[in-house]
């Protein structure tokens, strides 16, 4: 068998969903409760693209996308500054490390400043 074959049909399921791997279902694969990122969250600073205009990047918090969301808006009022949630990475406006860092250590996670 092939490595990069998917199976595509089981005794005890039957046809398997080739998207998200379940059995067989209608409509659109549930995709809101997968977590990502690796239980290390990390706090960067970046320019790059930015017309020099710095934004506080996190990357790594191990939450579904609607939690992200609402830890993201959380984070915002904290710090007084805008900001979005863009393919799991929280953007904040600004040099926002320090307050961050501070607010995400009570959580329970690896919580680290990245990038020098």
């Amino acid at each position: 068998m092939a490595k990069n074959s998917k199976l595509v049909y089981s005794t005890d399921a039957g046809r398997i969903c080739p998207e998200c791997g379940a059995a067989e279902h209608a409509g659109k694969c549930d995709t809101s409760g997968q977590v990502l990122g690796d239980g290390k969250v990390r706090i960067q600073r970046e320019t790059k693209g930015r017309k020099g205009a710095g934004v506080t990047l996190i990357t790594g918090v191990p939450l579904a996308e609607k939690e992200l969301k609402v830890l993201a808006k959380a984070l915002k009022k904290k710090c007084g500054v805008g900001g979005a949630v863009k393919k799991g990475i929280i953007e904040m406006q600004g040099d926002q490390r320090e307050v961050c860092l501070k607010a995400l250590s009570g959580k329970g996670w690896d919580v680290k400043l990245a990038g020098g």
